[in-house]
């Protein structure tokens, strides 16, 4: 149907066209992520003179964390969407420069997307939360199958299901463990403020380029 609602006509194709756009926003979530850490390793009061600066880091944090799950999810999709539909990452890119997608603004995109997702995560135990889950679901499932069937749950058969679950959850744990500490490592790395500044500055130099004067600078 003409009117049918299209996933990448209304959704992947417009995100696409704001990759110089979510350049910048990255560039102000490491912004937001330096003075995080920075507060945090106590350097703030150093750099400003202040004493006093106090918030409830708890709230904040969680605000972070929603913030950059999201602003990292839509980077990721926007990087991809790119690549894959050929979009230029704006509309003065298209006039200026070319009417096709820019490789390196989306394997950027799509990298610091990522980096930009994990960062929370080095606050939370992540391995845990992600093994919990899973064990949770499949230790539930197998419940379920077992009640569906009429087998009776003896003291037996839970003492085997709590087997499982731990088993799975201490697997799940190391598995998720070992994929996500080298991302997390270099997001903690790179929200060391100095860097994360550097990395700030860069994302508003090259975002503004591509948004204003539609070029790339790498």
């Amino acid at each position: 149907m003409a009117d049918e609602w299209s996933i990448v006509d209304n959704f992947l194709g417009p995100l696409a066209g704001l990759a110089a756009l979510l350049v910048i926003i990255l560039g102000v979530m490491w912004l937001i992520y330096a003075s995080y850490e920075a507060n945090r390793r106590k350097s703030w009061r150093k750099l400003t003179g202040i004493d006093d600066w106090k918030f409830d880091v708890t709230a904040f944090l969680k605000v972070l964390s929603l913030l950059g799950y999201i602003v990292g999810i839509f980077s990721i999709i926007c990087g991809a969407a790119g690549l894959i539909l050929d979009l230029p990452p704006s509309i003065a890119y298209k006039t200026v420069t070319a009417d096709e997608a820019n490789v390196y603004v989306s394997v950027f995109l799509i990298i610091l997307g990522l980096l930009t997702f994990m960062k929370p995560m080095n606050d939370l135990p992540i391995a845990s939360i992600i093994g919990f889950a899973i064990s949770t679901i499949i230790t539930v499932a197998i419940l379920a199958g077992l009640m569906y069937l009429g087998v009776n749950i003896s003291s037996n058969i839970a003492i085997i299901l709590i087997v499982v679950f731990l088993v799975i959850f201490g697997i799940v744990g190391v598995i998720v463990k070992v994929y996500t500490d080298g991302l997390m490592l270099l997001s903690k790395i790179i929200s060391f403020p100095p860097f994360a500044i550097i990395l700030f500055l860069f994302c508003i130099v090259y975002g503004g380029a591509l948004l204003i004067f539609g070029i790339s600078l790498i």
